[in-house]
């Protein structure tokens, strides 16, 4: 059984997760706005790895008794400078979501809750493969920042990602 702190904690985090997919949705609409469909195609896929992982949280909270009460979530930004601007928010946004997440799991620790620290773990794992995967799209961006037609390239290979849920086993 989760202590109250700790279902507390969790459900921050799922607040926390669908706000993450709100924003993404937000940047998507960014992009659908300036006809950039392969970007917006990239946030929407984030979008829906956001909602998987609400859902993961949601999912553990009820597995070990807790109650999940969702909270209103605010409304995100809607407008940036340029492309870069929004991976770079984005950036930022998740290495957010690594601080709650490393916080998360030094309460568990803190608690000697060893199955939420070890359902953490995942989480942590992922963290650093979101993070990566923003960093990169933002390296790109600043190589192809003076290069005409560099964005729309960019833009054909960011529309052929594809969510791909994670297994079970995950």
């Amino acid at each position: 059984m989760l202590s109250p702190t700790m279902v507390k904690a969790l459900n921050d985090q799922v607040h926390w997760e669908l706000y993450s997919a709100y924003l993404y949705v937000s940047m998507a609409t960014y992009f659908e706005d300036k006809g950039l469909m392969g970007f917006a195609n990239w946030m929407h896929v984030q979008d829906q790895e956001e909602k998987f992982h609400a859902e993961k949280f949601y999912n553990y909270i009820v597995e070990r008794g807790g109650r999940v009460i969702l909270q209103a979530i605010e409304a995100p930004p809607h407008d940036w400078a340029s492309p870069l601007a929004v991976f770079e928010e984005a950036l930022s946004h998740e290495e957010g979501v690594t601080a709650r997440i490393y916080k998360l799991m030094d309460l568990a620790i803190e608690e000697k809750d060893h199955g939420t620290a070890s359902f953490l773990k995942w989480f942590i794992d992922e963290q650093v493969e979101e993070e990566a995967n923003v960093a990169d799209v933002i390296s790109k961006l600043k190589l192809v920042d003076q290069t005409p037609g560099g964005a729309f390239m960019l833009d054909k290979d960011l529309a052929a990602r594809v969510y791909v849920p994670p297994t079970t086993a995950a």
